[in-house]
């Protein structure tokens, strides 16, 4: 962490009294990110559909009672540059998307439509905004070629993808590079990056097809867990990992615009890695019981995932001091408490937005202390 005595800004104070504008913000991540950002003292709009899955973040937190907080579509340009220019933002984080893998081979065009034409639109409200000082376009670990090599990819590897998903994300990719080089370069202001992190883990995530949903659903319905390709391994990390390394990236960006710009890692830094069996042995062991069996069958018509993928964010820990801080035990724990903690408090309750300060709290004394 940077010293305001020697003429930086701590990443704490650089949002303070900033105007943050979060797509996405009523999905998992976003939620979180938008929560923390309050506390940090930003003025915060969120620009996102309605939340992805009942019960969500968003409305357990009563987030749409702290920060402020527009429906939108970012396929919609004409609405989106509207409201850049409304609430002129100095600071953008771009999370909204179609994230799920399984979902892209259903739902292929609104997939690449939402995952790339959403990002240019959001190139295009960035470019019309003069006010805007950081970018942050948040992608996928999914965006390289995949070779399932034992190494973990580094930002100027080959970006690539097999499943619609992976696919739209590497060319987002490729829309970030192609608009910092034809109009961002050329101002001196506007600090613009693309960052990559790993698998997710946290309380608040009730999304389909992803595994911590999956088994906090069986498990609060005393029914077994239904596991697929229980032996990938993924670069799993609590959800407060990555999002502190955007707020450092983005703290960076707005002092030194052009040397943070570019692609960033986010994920486990020379950790063991995990695979989908670990995790969930791990949430029942925490859960205090329960039991999980095998779904996968090669004639059940199971669609192509990744089996092995890891990261090296070398770049993250080197220049931005950043590096996961929790092991995978503390990152579960931490998980299934919120789980049991809002379950005890009631679907309908709106108590969880001081639940999650306290997380997000205990994490920064654990970050300051690093």
């Amino acid at each position: 962490m940077q010293d305001v005595k020697k003429g930086k800004i701590r990443y704490e104070d650089a949002f303070k009294g900033r105007r943050v504008l979060i797509t996405g913000h009523t999905g998992f991540k976003g939620s979180w990110l938008a929560i923390w950002l309050n506390e940090l003292g930003a003025e915060v709009l969120g620009y996102s559909l309605d939340p992805p899955s009942s019960p969500n973040n968003f409305e357990a937190s009563g987030l749409s009672g702290k920060i402020n907080s527009v429906h939108g579509d970012i396929n919609d340009l004409t609405f989106l540059k509207r409201s850049f220019s409304d609430f002129q933002p100095e600071f953008v984080f771009h999370l909204a998307a179609q994230p799920l893998v399984r979902y892209s081979y259903d739902r292929p065009v609104i997939t690449f439509h939402t995952n790339i034409l959403g990002t240019v639109n959001m190139f295009e409200a960035v470019r019309s905004a003069k006010s805007v000082r950081v970018f942050i376009n948040v992608t996928s670990d999914k965006v390289y070629e995949n070779k399932e090599q034992q190494q973990g990819y580094k930002e100027e590897d080959r970006v690539g993808g097999y499943d619609p998903y992976s696919s739209s994300k590497a060319c987002s990719e490729i829309v970030t590079q192609s608009y910092i080089r034809s109009f961002f370069l050329q101002r001196e202001n506007i600090g613009i990056a693309s960052a990559r992190s790993g698998n997710i883990i946290g309380g608040g995530d009730w999304g389909s097809d992803r595994l911590l949903p999956d088994c906090v659903r069986a498990l609060s319905e005393g029914a077994d867990i239904i596991v697929r390709n229980a032996s990938s391994v993924r670069p799993w990390q609590f959800v407060l990992e990555p999002l502190y390394g955007y707020l450092l990236l983005a703290s960076k960006l707005f002092q030194s615009p052009h040397k943070y710009t570019g692609a960033w890692n986010f994920g486990p830094f020379d950790e063991p890695y995990y695979s989908v069996r670990d995790i969930v042995n791990s949430v029942i062991d925490f859960w205090g019981g329960g039991g999980w069996k095998d779904s996968f069958s090669e004639s059940s018509g199971n669609k192509y995932e990744t089996k092995l993928l890891k990261l090296n964010c070398g770049k993250a820990y080197s220049l931005l001091g950043w590096r996961t801080l929790l092991d995978i035990d503390n990152a579960v724990k931490k998980a299934v408490e919120w789980y049991k903690t809002f379950y005890d408090y009631g679907v309908a309750s709106a108590g969880m937005y001081d639940y999650n300060v306290n997380q997000i709290k205990e994490y920064m004394r654990l970050a300051d202390n690093s």
